[in-house]
């Protein structure tokens, strides 16, 4: 199959499911078959002992039963963006039905694409990409390290652990201010 035959779009997430709850995207699933051809046989197999246990796990899913006399079976998907999908059961185990079910349950409905990037945002920055170095001094592209004007650490203000020690320190005086005043009311 070339590349042209699969379209490419950026990864897509319907209307953001699943960022506070997720919504089951199948609307309506129909399974097709014929009620005499040997060929149904799977399908019939699947309705009798499977499909009653999918709608009760599955509320929100439509199940229509169409037989069709002398056709093939096969499953229609349409989901609440209004994509379809056909799917021919024909020598399909009932397992595999199975399978191919809870597949088309779990899909959001969106046509199978080639990714363009991996990375994508609907609203793009108007500043640019961030990088490590956006924010430096445009003379260390040129410097080499390691350098005397650069390197040196530089010191500007108390740090964190300064405020902790100093916090320390004063508790530890006032402690013993404290001893010695309730030692001297005894």
């Amino acid at each position: 199959m070339s590349n042209r035959a699969v379209p490419k779009d950026f990864v897509k997430n319907v209307m953001q499911n699943g960022v506070g709850r997720y919504i089951c995207q199948l609307q309506r699933i129909t399974f097709r078959f014929c009620k005499s051809h040997g060929g149904s046989r799977h399908m019939r197999d699947f309705i009798e002992n499977h499909l009653l246990e999918f709608t009760q796990n599955n509320p929100g899913v439509v199940v229509y039963l169409q037989p069709r006399r002398n056709r093939t079976p096969s499953i229609v998907a349409e989901y609440l963006n209004g994509g379809k999908q056909i799917l021919g059961m024909t020598s399909k185990l009932t397992p595999e039905i199975c399978k191919w079910t809870e597949h088309l349950r779990t899909r959001s409905g969106v046509q199978i694409v080639r990714i363009i990037k991996n990375n994508h945002t609907d609203t793009p920055s108007t500043q640019g990409i961030w990088h490590p170095f956006m924010f430096k001094e445009t003379e260390w592209a040129v410097t080499k390290f390691p350098s005397e004007k650069w390197s040196p650490v530089l010191k500007v203000g108390k740090t964190a652990t300064d405020y902790v020690l100093e916090e320390q320190s004063g508790q530890s005086q006032n402690d013993i201010k404290f001893r010695c005043i309730h030692e001297d009311n005894k």
